[in-house]
């Protein structure tokens, strides 16, 4: 019997994966196998010897303590592009309240009530919200992955003119974008370009606080951003002063914080890019697949602290190794079961920066005395037998 824990609620067709005569699922369980997560701060956890994988039913992975895992071994898996139409969607909606002052003519609009003629008075107030249509205008897409290729598309067939940057476009997200769309060399190309931004990065290093005063000075007069991806993507102290100025017409976060609520200029929404009910099913079915096959086979997909590595089942034993990207691990591995006799039918390796991870089909099982032997070369992380 596997035992998995929930952090947070997962949709019952997700932890339906998982045969209930194999599996404990539950949010209450001693030692578990994997652990299941959606926005549950894990930071603070002791993470338990028993535990191999953690899933997130979601994209984001800022609450799980992903450097401590991968020095545990523990894999840490996402599900990227799960929840993508459903944030595609309210990015559209997002580029609408930017242009058009909605949220402001419904809030003028709800002051009127117990008046008379409220029809007269909408009709001769409503000139004040006046705004701008889609069709026409420029469109930079910063992030071209799930979510920013949805989103490009969407935009082209409502008409407006699409650019869009990547340095880190895969082949996959390339061919699913529309010919139409501009591929921009740079950043600054979609800055001095752009009517309207949207932000699709992850925050990193490299992306927290890229929109700023120097970029924001960068973009046309009355640029309007949508970001809907991460806080940390955009600095609000210059983004106030952008408002303030006129230079930015209109800021649309999906993170409010306590610098931006009550900001003249910004609409905050309650964190709803994932919160459709379609989007939490896919996000649960999804991490649900990945930790079963994961502990079942060994093999992982969209791990965010170990490499890709996936194969059919083939030989009598499955050897799985997680181990540090160094020099010698993989011949010693194969040399322990060479000198054993026992045939390698297929093995399957891979790297991500300091991480790798191999994994070798067997013809028979391993004694336990060469089991043993594994954990202990120098640069493995942890064995797993299956």
């Amino acid at each position: 019997m596997k035992h998995i824990q929930m952090l947070n609620k997962i949709a019952a067709c997700g932890t339906d994966v998982f045969d209930k005569d194999a599996y404990e699922v539950a949010t209450e369980i001693a030692d578990p196998e994997a652990i299941l997560v959606r926005s549950a701060a894990m930071h603070d956890m002791e993470l338990a010897p028993s535990l191999r994988a953690i899933g997130r039913a979601g994209a984001g992975v800022n609450n799980i303590p992903v450097d401590r895992c991968t020095e545990q071994g523990i894999v840490v898996f996402n599900t990227p592009g799960a929840n993508a139409n459903g944030v595609k969607e309210l990015t559209i909606a997002a580029l609408i309240l930017a242009s058009r002052n909605v949220v402001g003519g419904i809030e003028w609009v709800n002051t009127l009530k117990g008046s008379e003629e409220i029809a007269k008075a909408v009709e001769k107030g409503k000139s004040a919200y006046v705004g701008h249509e889609l069709t026409g205008k420029t469109l930079g897409v910063i992030g071209l992955g799930a979510i920013g290729g949805m989103v490009a598309n969407a935009a082209d067939a409502l008409g407006m003119s699409v650019i869009g940057c990547d340095p880190y476009i895969t082949v996959n997200a390339a061919w699913a974008l529309s010919t139409a769309i501009k591929k921009a060399s740079a950043y600054e190309e979609i800055y001095r370009d752009a009517d309207y931004i949207t932000l699709h990065v992850p925050a990193t290093g490299e992306t927290k606080g890229m929109i700023c005063k120097k970029t924001i000075d960068m973009m046309k007069d009355g640029v309007r951003i949508i970001n809907l991806a991460r806080a940390d993507l955009v600095n609000a102290e210059d983004m106030k002063e952008a408002l303030a100025s006129g230079k930015v017409a209109a800021y649309i976060t999906d993170f409010p914080t306590e610098a931006t609520v009550g900001v003249p200029g910004i609409v905050n929404i309650p964190h709803l890019g994932a919160s459709t009910y379609e989007s939490e099913d896919h996000c649960a079915v999804m991490a649900c697949k990945q930790i079963k096959d994961y502990l079942e086979n060994g093999n992982i997909v969209n791990s965010v602290n170990f490499p890709k590595v996936s194969m059919p089942r083939s030989g009598a034993q499955r050897i799985c190794v997680l181990h540090r990207n160094v020099p010698s691990v993989l011949s010693r591995l194969t040399s322990l079961v060479s000198n054993e006799g026992i045939n390698i039918e297929n093995l399957s390796n891979g790297s991500r920066g300091e991480a790798a991870y191999t994994i070798l089909d067997v013809s028979r099982p391993v004694s336990e005395e060469t089991a043993k032997v594994f954990s202990k070369i120098e640069g493995v992380i942890r064995v797993t037998l299956l």
